[in-house]
């Protein structure tokens, strides 16, 4: 999965005053992705609130991101839950023939066994007709998929292909990245960790913050895939405050504060999520003036 190496991004799911989906501003984030560098784009992740999106405006996410992407990047579909049997429906219902692979999170709320975890992403390898990249968010899931239950799926099954970690533990991605076998790729989930994971062999990231400044984060990871480890550093501590900012408000509030400080959006969230506060705004939009005026 070439393809799926280097910066992809968790796109938000941007919303209008009356809390409708913004189709317009949708548009304008992808091709401000594009534009800046960004590698691939992740549809209908945490950071796009599915849990809060209907059936029907799912769909209209997809279409839009499809249209306005126009084949450029790759694109990876978010399909997760802890209900298996009704997963594994949805993706034998499902059109995938848009996406390179699929996204699916560990089981969450229902807190399974290792074991239990490992049936669950079986039974979704047999159904799935596309690659599968498993993944592991602990604070959000309430349980940890260990490195032997990720490693045991990554050996038995062709199509599970990649890892998106995001325990935040650096010595359990570098231990998963010293025993998966040949092209089984670890991509980070935090934006704090995509450098350290990178320099220690992982793949890149798939990132909340890359889509707020894409053009600077894509080209961290670069320096970092090419080994430029004291100019990747550089970067890296130059973004560090905005990978905090972000979310000290819970994810996607604070993102989408950033795009509405560039007018790509408003700021608006569902509910039981809340609008980033206006304190919060002030910081991330000091920081951005900051930092976009040492980088354009």
């Amino acid at each position: 999965m070439e393809q799926l190496q280097g910066t992809g991004v968790a796109l938000v799911t941007p919303f209008r005053k009356d809390f409708s989906v913004d189709t317009e501003a949708l548009e304008r984030i992808v091709k401000f992705c594009i534009a800046g560098g960004i590698d691939y784009l992740v549809v209908l992740g945490t950071t796009g609130e599915s849990v809060t999106l209907s059936k029907s405006e799912k769909q209209l996410v997809i279409h839009t991101i499809v249209s306005a992407n126009a084949g450029r990047l790759p694109l990876v579909l978010g399909v997760g839950g802890n209900n298996t049997v009704a997963l594994v429906e949805e993706l034998q219902q499902s059109d995938l023939s848009d996406f390179e692979a699929i996204l699916s999170v560990s089981p969450y709320y229902n807190k399974p066994t290792q074991e239990g975890i490992y049936e669950h992403f079986k039974a979704l390898s047999q159904a799935s007709p596309k690659p599968i990249i498993l993944y592991n968010v602990p604070g959000r899931t309430g349980s940890n998929m260990l490195p032997a239950t990720t490693l045991r799926l990554a050996h038995e099954f062709e199509n599970i292909v990649a890892i998106k970690e995001a325990c935040g533990d650096i010595s359990q991605i570098m231990q998963i990245i010293k025993e998966s076998p040949k092209g089984f790729q670890v991509i980070s989930g935090d934006d704090i960790t995509a450098l350290p994971s990178v320099l220690s062999g992982g793949a890149g990231v798939i990132s909340v913050l890359g889509q707020g400044i894409p053009a600077e984060y894509s080209k961290m990871i670069r320096l970092g895939m090419d080994g430029r480890v004291k100019e990747a550093y550089s970067l890296h501590y130059e973004m560090m405050d905005a990978m905090s900012l972000i979310f000290m408000e819970g994810n996607p509030a604070g993102i989408k504060a950033i795009f509405e400080s560039l007018k790509l959006s408003t700021a608006v969230v569902r509910l039981p999520l809340i609008e980033a506060t206006s304190e919060l705004k002030g910081k991330i939009d000091t920081f951005l003036k900051s930092f976009l005026k040492v980088n354009v």
